[in-house]
């Protein structure tokens, strides 16, 4: 018999395809965690809700205009590209998702930056503490 393996032939080691995967996966997995709480940020309107109304800037005119565009902060927004249109695109799909969202969340922590220095006398929180990108200067070279 051809086909009869014998007792003492030994066994191809048999490795299991789902933990090389899975040890690939989760550290994928892991960094859009990070990104996808990363980018939630408050949006203005709660932000400009949560503020002090016994501050004194409170009821000031540059607090006022920044409220009332807060209110209507998402009305003329486009929102950022989605994960699941960020897989369907491709290899940079998700990167190009991960950028948009990001960018948001900066955009939205730059207004509630500017919202609490026009509406509050209290000093800035921490996590409304970003830096300003400059813009580079005509002829440098960044580094």
């Amino acid at each position: 018999m051809p086909f009869a393996r014998s007792a003492a032939a030994p066994r191809a080691a048999v490795r299991p395809l789902a933990s090389s995967a899975v040890k690939r996966a989760v550290p994928a997995a892991a960094c859009l965690l990070a990104l996808a709480i990363a980018g939630c940020t408050t949006s203005p309107a709660h932000y400009a809700a949560s503020l002090p109304q016994q501050d004194p800037k409170f009821h000031s005119p540059q607090c006022i205009e920044m409220r009332a565009r807060a209110a209507n902060y998402e009305a003329g927004r486009k929102p950022p590209m989605s994960w699941a249109t960020g897989a369907l695109m491709g290899p940079y799909g998700l990167a190009i998702a991960a950028a948009s969202k990001d960018h948001q969340a900066k955009q939205r922590k730059l207004f509630a930056r500017d919202m609490h220095l026009a509406c509050s006398s209290r000093p800035l929180p921490r996590e409304l503490d970003v830096e300003l990108e400059r813009p580079a200067e005509p002829g440098s070279v960044p580094r």
